[in-house]
């Protein structure tokens, strides 16, 4: 795990998120999945960071609690990922097309939906005032 500081080109904010490793956030950015979350701009880079130093006094212990906090947040993230699959109908790539089918066509009464849409997408969605959240998602073994 990696830890960077993040600045939003747009609105200035500066935060901070980890990432697996420096090679995922290359991956992340150039997909341009890494966005501001108070703006929502894509236009965020890495800030200038002070490197950690390690004293006399550093233990194991805090690199366990990271690692534990970790876990516990994977760990929540996967119960949400079963809730979705297991009460949620999965569309795809045409999750855009088939909410605005769900919305404007008041009789259609379905379940709830999800899959993949742009960051474009969301943000039209929104705009048409259909609700629609981007939800982390780990693809792996154990969902």
């Amino acid at each position: 795990m990696i830890k960077y500081n993040l600045l939003c080109k747009k609105c200035k904010l500066s935060f901070d998120s980890w990432f697996v490793s420096s090679k995922e956030y290359d991956k992340l950015k150039k997909k341009k999945l890494i966005n501001c979350h108070s703006c929502g701009s894509i236009s965020v880079e890495k800030n200038l960071m002070a490197p950690k130093l390690i004293s006399n006094n550093f233990s194991l212990k805090n690199e366990k609690k990271d690692l534990i906090k970790y876990q516990k947040i994977k760990k929540t993230i996967n119960e949400y990922q079963k809730f979705i699959k297991n009460n949620f109908d999965y569309v795809g790539e045409n999750f855009a097309y088939e909410a605005r089918s769900i919305h404007y066509n008041k009789k259609k009464k379905q379940k709830g939906i999800y899959g993949s849409a742009s960051k474009q997408d969301l943000k039209e969605l929104q705009e048409e005032g259909i609700d629609a959240q981007m939800v982390p998602w780990f693809e792996n073994e154990n969902n």
